[in-house]
């Protein structure tokens, strides 16, 4: 059973950074290439983030530049360094596979940037 925990999120002022967790479970994580998505209410959640091998890293333009995306697979762990963050950003986060084909969604991490 495929499970996805989240974790990391808070409220930040404009310009402010976090680190976003995300623990994997139930599958062989390093053959997926994985991603984090932001949703805010009312849309589908949106792919900001995507890699696949350690320097295999692809972003949404609107995060170009500030975000970060890393993993450890020992650990069954993918990360997001958030940096310079800006109001557009807030929402909440979810990691899932970077596919067509997603998992059960987890639980998700509020981020919230005030200015």
């Amino acid at each position: 059973q495929v499970q996805l925990v989240e974790s990391g999120g808070g409220s930040v002022e404009v310009g402010g950074s976090l680190r976003l967790s995300c623990v994997a479970s139930g599958f062989v994580f390093s053959v997926y290439a994985m991603g984090w998505y932001h949703q805010v209410p009312g849309k589908e959640p949106e792919l900001v983030a995507r890699i696949e091998g350690p320097l295999e890293t692809t972003y949404a333009d609107s995060v170009k530049g500030r975000f970060a995306i890393s993993r450890d697979n020992a650990k069954n762990t993918v990360y997001l360094q958030m940096s310079d963050l800006q109001p557009e950003d807030t929402g909440v986060y979810y990691c899932n596979r970077a596919a067509r084909s997603l998992w059960p969604w987890g639980q998700g991490t509020q981020v919230t940037v005030s200015s």
